[in-house]
């Protein structure tokens, strides 16, 4: 890394593991791009003692540096997406031979995380965030519905339940307590190391 690229704490969001808040530089780059030269911002993300991540973007010269982080670290979802399609809706056990099946797996495929998709969107519309709770276990926002608790309560309802809808209920809500008493711990940590007595 040449010296003179200077680095700057931005902080991009708060997550469950504490906060997100890595050194980044950026700076203005020529590229080409369809055999035209084109200025570009290189944006470099400092994620631990010596390991850098490095990102193009073109974004608009005037385009505030904590927008430009938060662009370089939002891949993260569209990564999470895909790992949560192969590995909770079966996305990678597909083993059919013909394109005709792929194509039905890679539709129901999509049709599952849309429902989990929007099941999610309608608990948290239905289930306003309880600012008491949060405040008592020191953390800025409850965690959301995940795709595991999205599957306990289909258990709860499906023809042949395994759980009732209060044993799945009791589950979501100790599963989402237990991740917010796992946020709030990390956050500790990261305040004792960031902010030493």
């Amino acid at each position: 890394m040449a010296p003179e690229t200077g680095f700057r704490r931005i902080q991009v969001r708060s997550t469950e593991r504490g906060d997100l808040a890595d050194p980044f530089a950026m700076r203005r780059v020529r590229t080409r791009r369809n055999g035209q030269l084109a200025q570009e911002w290189l944006v470099i993300r400092q994620e631990g003692d010596q390991q850098y991540s490095y990102a193009l973007s073109n974004a608009a010269v005037d385009t505030p540096a904590e927008r430009r982080a938060w662009l370089k670290c939002v891949r993260h979802f569209v990564e999470c997406s895909n790992q949560e399609a192969k590995s909770a809706v079966g996305w990678d056990e597909f083993q059919a031979q013909k394109f005709r099946a792929w194509e039905h797996q890679l539709a129901l495929t999509i049709l599952t995380t849309w429902f989990i998709a929007q099941t999610k969107h309608e608990w948290a519309r239905t289930y306003a965030q309880d600012t008491a709770l949060a405040q008592e276990l020191q953390v800025d926002h409850l965690p959301a519905l995940s795709t595991a608790n999205v599957r306990e309560l289909l258990q709860a309802v499906l023809p042949l339940p395994q759980l009732s809808p209060e044993e799945a209920t009791r589950l979501v809500v100790k599963h989402l307590v237990n991740r917010a008493h796992s946020t709030a711990s990390r956050l500790r940590a990261q305040r004792r190391v960031r902010d030493p007595p």
